[in-house]
């Protein structure tokens, strides 16, 4: 094993065999149920806590023989204690500007969403741009958006509204002069700028158009108190529903900037397990040095908050904006090449497997799972056998001949539920047209061939509550707008084994199963509180339910019991 996978085990163990300073006298917590997400005792009826540690769990007699005459007993304060939930696929910082942005997701029509923004906009009227997320397709007139539905409403200054699969952004005329696109601004690799019959700018920019043109702008404009106040948005939110670890999938300077100064300062209450983001552009040689960049912090950027574990690749778009790569075409006829074929993507993928680095493909069309797992086979071919927690992301269209596949080759199955709410799938459905919008979101499939299963939310692109993710991978029903028919129920999980891909398999995934994920001895004591308990209630409660407490290595974040 090299130096780089070495030491991602070797911290995560450590963090799970006594790091930080032992109270003077034990915690015993009892009340409700606590269910572990351990297979040897999923359920017990106590917690012994000394530090950051979980020294016991199990029935409440023997806890307090564990604990000593000298304990404390707390009484936890709901039904229902679970351990802290694993976001396995989040984007914090994003998520920390979108929590300050104008929210457009339950936005119905393009007349609301004007509506939204002319308000923003007299809100703030000195603000330099009116900054918008989350918008749909199916809100858009045709899902085709242009810069003249924006300058009807804000004609004076830029807008910037990200899609809700933040893979394309929509922007305003003075967006685009901003930007300095033109008629002859060319189309980056991987992306569109997209223009009418004249050649001119629609506003719409795809995929590496978003993302190498309208972010990097966006980034230059924004000031670390910007991004501090961002990050400590997001850090409130998540620890207040319950997650205590997230993995971030798309770090950068900017990003890595911040979470090490919130890191130095004792706010990160979150642990943060990242990968370096490998944008597709500029030569081989430029991949291969992001590679060697993300190995050298890998090596060196390491906390008990925060580590890199490995880097991120988008191969493909998205089904809704028709930019995934299918092995058929959408129901229009048309198609799109993988952002990273299979010549670009083999040298970064080997190189990085050789280095020890976890290695993450963004990959929703079938066609882009099968070139990201030609990729890894060949690399694991180059690189001989050891250890690997490779993953591929989202993963919500796979031909049936490559779900055994990717069990075989042991590459987790890093999945969102929220990404199927039955409120926000019926554009998904209309761009496929056909059966393959039968075997969507597929989870029982990669569970049934052997593969490991690790749920996330992708927030910003979607709600980042984990009990609203809980709901829909249980139910197959929407967390939005709950009356609305399931989608295919058949495909839903028993919610012990939602919640177990939630805490204990995402924690596994980022090499964190001997440090937390589960409620057993000698792991963190990440847990969380909550006022319902819907193993007996019904998965409704899921969706009603509130955290009376997080707790982070034995301290009490976000709420606190009273």
């Amino acid at each position: 094993m090299n130096d780089v996978a070495r030491s991602g085990i070797a911290g995560e163990i450590s963090e799970g065999a006594g790091v930080g300073t032992k109270r003077s006298r034990p915690d015993l917590y009892y009340g409700g149920r606590i269910f572990t997400a351990d297979p040897e005792a999923p359920w017990v009826e106590a917690l012994v806590v000394d530090g950051p540690l979980i020294t016991f769990a199990g029935d409440l007699r023997a806890a307090r023989a564990a604990a000593g005459p000298e304990r404390q007993e707390v009484q936890l304060g709901g039904p229902l204690t679970l351990p802290g939930f694993v976001d396995g696929h989040a984007h914090l910082l994003m998520a920390g500007e979108a929590q300050l942005r104008v929210p457009l997701t339950d936005a119905a029509d393009l007349p609301e969403i004007q509506q939204r923004l002319a308000i923003r906009a007299k809100e703030q009227p000195d603000a330099a741009r009116v900054m918008g997320h989350g918008w749909l397709f199916s809100a858009v007139p045709g899902g085709f958006p242009t810069k003249q539905m924006l300058d009807e409403v804000v004609p004076d200054r830029p807008v910037y509204l990200d899609a809700n699969d933040y893979h394309s952004c929509w922007v305003n005329s003075p967006a685009l002069a901003e930007l300095g696109v033109s008629r002859s601004t060319p189309d980056p690799i991987g992306g569109r700028i997209v223009r009418d019959a004249d050649g001119e700018a629609t506003g719409f920019l795809e995929e590496t158009a978003a993302s190498t043109l309208a972010w990097p702008f966006l980034d230059s404009v924004a000031t670390d108190r910007d991004r501090d106040r961002a990050l400590a948005a997001i850090t409130s939110a998540y620890t207040s529903s319950g997650v205590t670890t997230v993995v971030d999938m798309a770090l950068d300077d900017v990003a890595l900037a911040a979470l090490d100064r919130a890191d130095q300062a004792g706010t990160l209450d979150l642990r943060v397990i990242a990968h370096w983001i490998v944008q597709r552009g500029g030569s081989a040689a430029d991949h291969l040095a992001e590679v060697e960049r993300a190995a050298e912090l890998a090596r060196s950027q390491r906390s008990q908050r925060l580590r890199i574990a490995g880097i991120k690749l988008v191969v493909d778009g998205v089904i809704d904006g028709c930019t995934a790569a299918m092995l058929e075409p959408y129901a229009n006829g048309s198609n799109a090449d993988p952002i990273w074929d299979l010549d670009a993507l083999l040298p970064v993928v080997t190189a990085a497997d050789a280095a020890g680095l976890q290695i993450a493909m963004h990959a929703i069309g079938d066609r882009a799972v099968r070139t990201a797992l030609q990729a890894l086979e060949q690399a694991i071919e180059s690189n001989g056998p050891r250890d690997r927690r490779h993953r591929i992301e989202h993963l919500e269209y796979v031909d049936r001949a490559d779900v055994q596949r990717l069990a075989d080759l042991g590459v987790t199955a890093s999945m969102q539920p929220v990404h199927c709410d039955p409120a926000i799938i019926s554009n998904w459905l209309a761009m496929l047209g056909d059966s393959r919008g039968e075997r969507g979101f597929a989870w029982p499939e990669m569970r049934a061939a052997g593969a490991t299963l690790a749920f996330g939310t992708d927030t910003p692109t979607a709600p980042l509550s984990p009990l609203h993710n809980m709901f829909i991978a249980s139910t197959r029903r929407s967390a939005l707008n709950p009356p609305l028919e399931p989608y295919l129920p058949h495909f839903a999980l028993p919610l012990e084994d939602a919640i177990i891909h939630a805490t204990a398999d995402s924690a596994w995934a980022c090499r964190g199963d001997g440090a937390f994920g589960r409620l057993r001895a000698g792991l963190a004591a990440d847990f969380v509180v909550l006022d319902a308990d819907p193993f007996t209630d019904g998965p409704e409660a899921l969706l009603r339910a509130q955290v009376i407490q997080t707790s982070a290595r034995g301290a009490a974040i976000g709420r606190r019991i009273t």
